[in-house]
């Protein structure tokens, strides 16, 4: 894997990709953040070795770098998902070669479905902490132990410091920021009630399908991370009616002016 991180990286350079200070992964819907970069280089994902490719039509599937609120960023307008038929090794790649870039801090955007019905459409949910319903691990391969330590520590999996400074952000901007816990399933299908009440029952406040692999490798690599979620629909078995994907795909059209107000406001205090 190391050879293939290398080769990633030695192509993003040749193309102008310098040292960012921060990766973020922006989520579904969840673009517009990059008409605030200053951009300096970018890669199509099927350009660079060894990178998967975004099979979802409303991924962008691009590697962008250049600077944000002052700070070297590279951002990821668009991420890959185990529904598409990835693996976690697959889906975590692009986080170590960011890393291997320069990137020492990441932020990390998805949209989900609320389980706490305090949490409504289009709000903003900031992690707290995760539950791993995926079925596997990112670390689980042979010669992990060569990119960091095997046994990853994960009390606390999201930084305290960035996510304090989200919380101050949010209560200075007048956003509402909830905070929670986030558990990833593999999807693509949605919840059965039966599914949903489970969810409430082991504590998660929101679900969606993605996240926490990328998380979990910015662990082992001990790259301090973030990450806040986008209340696209609600998770009501007593009350489950049918979603409609461009109804998700709105909801996290009217919530991401506020998330990108709070990446922006924490770039700027880091």
């Amino acid at each position: 894997m190391t050879d293939k991180i290398n080769e990633s990286v030695d192509y993003l350079r040749s193309k102008g990709f310098g040292e960012p200070e921060v990766g973020i992964i922006l989520g579904t819907g969840l673009g517009k953040l990059i008409e605030d970069v200053e951009v300096e280089a970018e890669a199509s994902y099927h350009h660079i070795p060894h990178f998967p490719t975004a099979t979802v039509e409303f991924h962008k599937g691009k590697l962008i770098y250049g600077t944000l609120q002052g700070k070297k960023v590279v951002v990821m307008q668009g991420r890959f998902h185990l529904y598409e038929g990835y693996s976690l090794l697959d889906v975590t790649f692009p986080v170590r070669v960011m890393k291997v870039l320069g990137m020492n801090r990441l932020l990390v955007s998805n949209a989900s479905g609320a389980i706490n019905l305090n949490f409504k459409p289009a709000e903003l949910m900031l992690i707290d902490d995760h539950i791993n319903l995926l079925g596997g691990s990112p670390l689980a391969f042979h010669g992990v132990e060569k990119l960091g330590e095997r046994f990853v520590d994960m009390s606390e999996p999201y930084d305290k410091s960035m996510n304090g400074i989200f919380e101050t952000s949010a209560k200075e901007l007048g956003i509402t920021l909830h905070k929670g816990v986030y558990a990833s399933v593999l999807g693509p299908q949605l919840e059965t009630r039966a599914e949903y009440r489970y969810l409430k029952l082991i504590g998660a406040d929101a679900v969606g399908m993605s996240t926490v692999p990328e998380v979990i490798v910015a662990n082992h690599l001990e790259i301090p991370v973030s990450a806040i979620s986008v209340i696209t629909d609600q998770g009501d078995p007593e009350n489950l009616k049918k979603v409609d994907i461009q109804d998700i795909l709105n909801n996290a059209g009217k919530a991401e002016p506020s998330m990108v107000k709070l990446f922006k406001a924490l770039l700027q205090k880091i």
